[in-house]
């Protein structure tokens, strides 16, 4: 009867397992100082940032596929979340954030993927169109893109860490783009 039970449970963990695959969650955002020293430099002027929308596309992927494995958004379960958290994030450290500021930043979430089939290389695209309002009126719409290239490995249990590593600095890129954009 023992036996009976633990292989039933043993069976049906089995099956969730396969059914499921490898579902994870991507790290919170870090944010990058070289982007908060750079918002420091060269502007004194507070930002509001709402929510940016997603694009409904093959190449805009939530979770993101890597290797059989899932990875999902910590916030939200959205990666377009995680782009209106991950500038939020480096708003407030440079002290630029303020909900009440005349100057609005959205966007929205055009491609969003993390291809880790190569043997040595990895490439993880972000692509979001930046909208930037002043006192209601669009003054910038901006389509900005990364492809951060990052080492990979043959080996699942090497590249997926790294792959999953890569959103980051990814969209650590991508915003460095925009804060360079005059």
């Amino acid at each position: 009867m023992m036996k009976t039970l633990i292989r039933s449970v043993f069976i049906s963990s089995a099956a969730m397992m396969f059914v499921t695959g490898c579902a994870m969650v991507a790290p919170g955002y870090n944010p990058s100082m070289e982007n908060v020293q750079s918002l420091k430099n060269n502007s004194a002027t507070a930002l509001k940032v709402t929510p940016f929308g997603s694009e409904k596309s093959p190449e805009n992927n939530n979770p993101i596929s890597i290797r059989g494995s899932s990875l999902a958004s910590p916030y939200d379960q959205s990666y377009s979340s995680y782009l209106t958290a991950a500038l939020k994030q480096e708003l407030q450290l440079a002290n630029r954030l303020s909900n009440d500021a005349g100057i609005e930043v959205t966007g929205i979430l055009l491609k969003n993927d993390i291809d880790a089939a190569g043997f040595s290389t990895g490439y993880t695209t972000v692509s979001a169109r930046f909208i930037v309002k002043k006192d209601g009126k669009e003054v910038f719409n901006q389509i900005k893109t990364v492809k951060y290239e990052f080492p990979s490995s043959f080996v699942g249990s090497v590249a997926i860490p790294a792959a999953v590593q890569s959103y980051n600095v990814a969209v650590q890129k991508l915003l460095a783009s925009l804060f360079a954009d005059q």
